[in-house]
C-alpha cells in the first residue's frame, strides 16, 4: 500500500482544478491497473469541484510503481478557465509520496475496533471492521473504515498516523521543515514529472521512473 498526496500547494484557484483533473487521470490509471484508490483526506479549493490537496491510498500489486510515476512536479499548460486572456498558462501542481512507517511504528499504536457508521446498507453496522488508531506517545488519533477489511483498515490507519507524525516533525526538525515547505509552498517547476495540456487534461509528457 501506498500513500500519495496531490497538492495545489499555495497556488491559484487554476491549480485547484488541476489537482481535481489530475486526480481523475490517475483513477483512470489505477482502474486500468486493478488497483484500488482511496480518498483518505481532502481540502476544497475555493471553487466548485476543486481540491486544494487530497491524500490518497493506492493499493494493488502495481501501486508502488503508480505512485513512483507520478510523484514530483506536475505541469498543465492551458489557457485558464476562470480568467479570460490572463498571460499565464503554465500551472504547476505537486504529487509526494508519503513515507512508510518504521517496521515497530505498529508497536507505538493502540488499536480500537468499533461498528463502520454511514451509508453502505445493513452491512456496515454487522462487523466491528472500523479502526480507531491512537499514536501513544502524542496522542495522534485517527479513524479509518474505508475497508470492509479490519486489517485493511489498519494499515490504512497505520499508514496515516506515519503521514502526520511527518507533519509533526515537519515543525519540530528544520531539515525536514525545509524540504516539506519547498513543496507545500512552493511547488517545483523545473522537470516536471508529467506534462498536461487544455481543457481536456491530455498527457502530453512523462519522464521515465529513476531506476
Amino acid at each position: 500500500m501506498e500513500l500519495l498526496q496531490l497538492s495545489a500547494a499555495h497556488g491559484p484557484d487554476e491549480c485547484c482544478l488541476a489537482v481535481a483533473k489530475a486526480l481523475a487521470c490517475l483513477l483512470r490509471e489505477a482502474r486500468g491497473l486493478g488497483i484500488d484508490v482511496d480518498m483518505l483526506e481532502s481540502e476544497a479549493g475555493a471553487r466548485a469541484g476543486t481540491y486544494r490537496s487530497v491524500l490518497l491510498s493506492l493499493d494493488g500489486a502495481g501501486a508502488e510503481g503508480l505512485a513512483a510515476d507520478w510523484e514530483g512536479s506536475i505541469q498543465w499548460i492551458c489557457a485558464s478557465p476562470y480568467r479570460p486572456g490572463h498571460a499565464r498558462k503554465n500551472w504547476f501542481i505537486g504529487a509526494l509520496r508519503c513515507e512508510m512507517p518504521t517496521s515497530q511504528l505498529s508497536s507505538e499504536i493502540r488499536f480500537e475496533t468499533t461498528r463502520s457508521s454511514g451509508p453502505g446498507g445493513q452491512h456496515v453496522n454487522k462487523t466491528e471492521s472500523a479502526v480507531r488508531a491512537t499514536h501513544v506517545a502524542t496522542g495522534i488519533t485517527v479513524k479509518v473504515q474505508t475497508e470492509r477489511s479490519q486489517h485493511a483498515n489498519k494499515r490504512i490507519a497505520t499508514l496515516l498516523i506515519a503521514h502526520r507524525l511527518a507533519n509533526l516533525a515537519q515543525a519540530l526538525q528544520a531539515a525536514q521543515r525545509a524540504e516539506r515547505r519547498q513543496f507545500h509552498h512552493q511547488v517545483e517547476r523545473g522537470g516536471p514529472r508529467r506534462v498536461f495540456k487544455g481543457e481536456n487534461f491530455v498527457l502530453m509528457k512523462m519522464r521515465p521512473t529513476q531506476a
